[in-house]
């Protein structure tokens, strides 16, 4: 019978020799840079030792530099943030799903956890709620699953 792992890293505390980097969207910055701007906090509060910012022009290019990062950085982890507000066409549905969809394929392929705080939201008002609220900031908690991950990561194979 199997035991359930169970993990023996720090909350809310960068595993040593942690290196993070963090792909962002310039478009809707005033939302992505609040993300981001949280992400980084709480990452440097955990005392990661490297965190990398990459800027993007859109959500779209996201997956190329991931992926790009996740083979030749060795990251502990990649946080990607992004926002993107639905239209009066599918369009926005169509790179959510693009998206979502390559961000899983890097995390598998590279075994490198990719923390996905790309958001497809409805307007301007969900953005706000989940971008600019301090108490509900997605950076903030994307940094908290990387770091999460990342720990776990390092004891399931020891040396990543």
């Amino acid at each position: 019978m199997l035991t359930p792992l169970k993990s023996t890293a720090t909350p809310g505390k960068a595993p040593g020799g942690s290196n993070f980097c963090i792909i962002a969207s310039q478009y809707n910055a005033e939302y992505v840079d609040a993300m981001l701007h949280g992400a980084e906090e709480e990452l440097r509060r955990a005392g990661a030792s490297t965190v990398r910012v990459v800027r993007v022009p859109g959500a779209y290019e996201i997956p190329i530099v991931a992926q790009r990062l996740a083979r030749t950085t060795a990251p502990s982890a990649l946080i990607c943030l992004g926002v993107i507000l639905r239209g009066e066409t599918v369009h926005a549905a169509h790179i959510g799903e693009a998206v979502s969809r390559a961000l899983m394929e890097i995390q598998l392929a590279h075994e490198v956890p990719v923390i996905h705080e790309v958001l497809l939201l409805e307007n301007r008002e969900q953005a706000r709620a989940r971008c600019l609220d301090p108490k509900h900031n997605r950076g903030v908690e994307a940094a908290q699953t990387a770091l999460a991950m990342a720990g776990l990561m390092n004891e399931l194979l020891p040396g990543y």
